[in-house]
């Protein structure tokens, strides 16, 4: 289906092809500002490039060629340069109707012969429970993931798990230390709980041991490399890498804890993989790829062993790759993943890093040296960069075990619902299993949308009584008009809108144009990696109901064309709702 741009594109083309001898097939169009008469706008400056003409007699001779020429063209005026269009209702009638008979409006089907893109997100590691940060980064890489997909790209949903390295062993040292043998069963905690309590207790032991080295006479920069926990951290790294068989045996016991509580957590969050990766696999090639960098003389080795690369002359620095004992670090990994992921995709047409901004730096790193490793696909590479959430009482840091954590969120979001629904008594009459569900609902939907509405790149403080409210702009809000609208429609008899239509209230019409820009946002969402466009889209689109809702009669119209018409703009402003919810992951209760 075509937008109204698209519709008056062509006529335009020919006009001035005709006219003043000029080829031009893409026009700049915009709403017209509510102080002017008009429903669409075209920006006559930006033809003056390609035309010598007066701004406003080339729009007077525009504007009076589209009136005599299209049917829909009803009038127009012109305001310096710029050509305000009249648009008859019927063509807008004629719109709804082409909006309802078109399955998933706005969705284009997959094109099967693009190649595929990847979506990373969550990547968390083994070490700790998922926490606030962690939600951010799971909603925007799943919520791009959707939006990609809706607009024809084929997605690949991807995470690389962070499974080993120093502050895995940190865990396993501490454990070992101080866990008694506990486990998830024996305990009543989730495995990633269980783990993450025991990274905490090892930062807590290891700050008394540096202490004591300190006032024994160490320099601090020595007591941080000589405290004895965090010595046999770097051990037990090494007899990790060596293969040493109860080190491979406790790793793969504690991190199977952990993947188990991050099960439960996703489910609850709502998000999915299509595919899983493992440092603990991709490390290994990432070191291949730095064998065959030193044979081609991309990278150097210093005289303690250690590999690098010199990017000084691209503006950065020099970047290590490898430690003088041969134990990887995180770009050696990261490496390895981009190439394993390329061979397990040869296809990719792209792949979205979703990953905080204090990471800018190393994807600028990593990219540039994919580059220079000859790989094409390395210029297809996108860091979707966010900034941090914040909390009103400050910044987390999970070694100090200040984070908040994404299960105990996720339940304070449900209770936080249910008080506020309660006060409201919006709920009577349903049963207190349904109640439950629903407030998990609104809970879910009150913090994904909370932190998707944000442009990715600005940080958020996250207040999550304020999120949960059902005013303004918010998920609660979103979910309650669309629970509205389902009310609506569960009392209306089935119905078509008409051509017969006179004409329609401006309310209406400025809903249809809403509904019409869809397709265009979708695609704007998917190039601009920003489900906040989606949020804030659903959320005008709500506003613009409302007013119509609480200013027209639906059910009570008598005319039986107007009535249908209203019934079915109602209908598909909530199929409308309910497709752009889902690309956020927020689900809509059809009672509230």
């Amino acid at each position: 289906m075509k937008a109204l741009s698209d519709h008056l594109s062509p006529v335009l083309s020919n006009y001035l092809a005709s006219n003043h001898k000029v080829e031009i097939e893409q026009f700049e169009f915009q709403h017209t500002r509510k102080v002017f008469e008009g429903d669409i706008t075209l920006v006559v400056f930006s033809l003056l490039r390609h035309i010598k003409a007066n701004p406003v007699a080339l729009g007077e001779a525009i504007g009076a060629y589209l009136v005599e020429t299209v049917d829909y063209v009803t009038a127009f005026n012109v305001v310096k340069g710029f050509l305000n269009l009249s648009i008859q209702d019927s063509f807008y009638v004629s719109q709804l109707k082409e909006i309802k008979e078109t399955a998933q409006f706005g969705h284009v089907s997959i094109q099967k012969d693009k190649g595929v893109a990847l979506v990373e997100y969550s990547s968390p590691n083994t070490n700790k429970p998922l926490h606030l940060g962690h939600i951010r980064n799971n909603l925007l890489g799943y919520a791009v993931a959707q939006i990609l997909e809706a607009s024809g790209q084929r997605v690949v949903k991807t995470q690389i798990i962070n499974d080993r390295g120093i502050h895995i062993c940190k865990s396993m040292v501490a454990w070992q230390k101080y866990g008694e043998g506990a486990t998830p069963v024996s305990t009543g905690l989730k495995g990633d709980k269980l783990v993450g309590n025991y990274y905490v207790r090892f930062d807590q032991e290891y700050k008394k041991e540096m202490a004591t080295l300190v006032a024994k006479g160490k320099s601090e920069d020595e007591a941080k490399v000589e405290a004895p926990l965090f010595v046999a951290a770097q051990k037990m790294l090494r007899d990790w890498e060596k293969g040493k068989p109860e080190v491979v045996d406790l790793w793969k016991t504690m991190n199977g804890w952990v993947y188990e509580g991050f099960d439960v957590t996703y489910k609850n969050l709502g998000v999915s993989f299509d595919s899983l990766y493992y440092e603990s696999d991709t490390y290994l090639l990432g070191k291949t790829l730095i064998e065959e960098g030193l044979a081609k003389n991309i990278l150097f080795k210093k005289e303690d062993g250690s590999v690098w690369i010199d990017l000084t002359e691209d503006g950065l620095d020099e970047k290590l790759l490898l430690r003088s004992d041969g134990t990887a670090v995180y770009m050696t990994q990261d490496l390895g993943t981009a190439l394993q992921r390329f061979k397990d995709n040869p296809t990719m047409s792209g792949m979205v890093y979703t990953v905080g901004n204090e990471q800018d730096y190393h994807f600028k790193v990593l990219f540039l040296i994919l580059q220079k490793l000859g790989f094409s696909w390395a210029d297809s590479l996108y860091h979707l960069s966010y900034g941090m959430v914040d909390l009103p009482h400050g910044k987390m840091k999970s070694r100090e075990g200040t984070v908040v954590d994404a299960d105990d969120l996720m339940r304070e979001m449900s209770g936080t619902a249910a008080k506020i629904s309660e006060e409201l008594g919006k709920l009577e009459g349903m049963s207190q299993e349904d109640k439950d569900e629903l407030y998990h609902t609104i809970g879910l939907g009150a913090l994904k949308y909370f932190i998707l509405k944000v442009d990715p790149k600005k940080r958020i403080l996250f207040d999550p009584e304020s999120s949960v409210d059902f005013a303004g702009n918010t998920g609660p809000f979103i979910q309650y008009t669309y629970a509205r609208i389902q009310s609506i429609l569960r009392k209306a008899p089935e119905a078509s809108p008409q051509a017969a239509v006179a004409n329609i209230d401006e309310r209406e019409k400025e809903i249809i144009k809403h509904l019409l820009d869809y397709p265009v946002v979708v695609q704007q969402a998917a190039s601009q990696y920003s489900p906040a466009l989606i949020a804030n889209y659903s959320y005008d689109l709500v506003k613009l109901f409302n007013s119509f809702y609480q200013n027209i009669s639906i059910l009570g119209e008598e005319d039986v064309a107007q009535r249908d018409l209203r019934i079915t703009l109602s209908k598909e402003v909530s199929l409308i709702l309910h497709q752009s919810m889902s690309l956020l992951g927020i689900e809509l209760p059809s009672r509230m």
